[in-house]
């Protein structure tokens, strides 16, 4: 009997996170929405533009800096060698949208246990601090990055499990749909950024290694819902 009300309330979890995340994305397409999850918009972008940042890393860059403009729309700036690679430059413009799927899908599989959760929401509120410390430099990210960080690390050091689970969850799926934020941009050669137009990742990604954008930002979309996918199997199995 237990078990099988553990089942259920599994299942129930599930649906509401998927609900929470579709209506996430709905809302985003319109200006009501985007004011009402502004906090999810500006974590996001947070999201988003590490991403690029740590793929920059991770190719040997240097990642230089990270903006975060009052619209929500953001830019990640890295120091690259003239004669880099196309691939590389390709793999940083893909880290923007993919980097937050598949530490999203971390955060959901930390879930499972207390102890993995309590660590999980004490690196991502850590992380939100630091990161700001180190490479944020705009007024909107320092007033809301910090304040997240830490309001992430109030919730790992005096939530309750149950809370805390939610919590972890939660922010591991809006990582995961930040990608579909603004359609618009993922399926388009470019957009504005802070007010200045700019290539879109899938337009870097098709001008470095062809095939066209709408095709990149198909494959993104598809590796991100199976991400999504896979994260739920995991932490949802008993």
């Amino acid at each position: 009997m237990t078990k099988g009300l553990a089942h259920q309330d599994h299942e129930e979890r599930a649906r509401l996170l998927f609900g929470i995340a579709l209506v996430s994305v709905v809302l985003w397409q319109t200006y009501i929405g985007s004011i009402i999850l502004y906090p999810f918009t500006i974590l996001a972008t947070w999201f988003h533009e590490m991403g690029h940042g740590i793929g920059a890393i991770v190719t040997g860059s240097q990642f230089e800096r990270l903006l975060i403009f009052p619209d929500g729309s953001g830019v990640a700036m890295s120091l690259r060698p003239s004669d880099g690679f196309r691939v590389t430059d390709a793999f940083i413009a893909a880290s923007g949208p993919l980097g937050p799927a598949i530490a999203g899908a971390l955060l959901i599989i930390a879930s499972r246990s207390a102890r993995a959760t309590r660590i999980a929401l004490l690196v991502l509120g850590g992380a939100l601090v630091v990161s700001t410390v180190i490479w944020v430099r705009s007024l909107t990210g320092w007033i809301f990055l910090p304040a997240m960080g830490l309001g992430i690390l109030g919730l790992a050091l005096r939530g309750s499990d149950s809370w805390q689970r939610f919590g972890i969850q939660l922010l591991g799926v809006q990582a995961c749909i930040s990608v579909w934020r603004q359609f618009d941009y993922l399926f388009s050669a470019g957009g504005s950024i802070g007010g200045t137009p700019q290539r879109s990742d899938t337009g870097a990604i098709a001008d470095l290694l062809l095939l066209p954008y709408w095709f990149w930002g198909a494959v993104i979309s598809a590796m991100t819902m199976a991400l999504l996918w896979w994260s739920f199997r995991i932490a949802f199995r008993r």
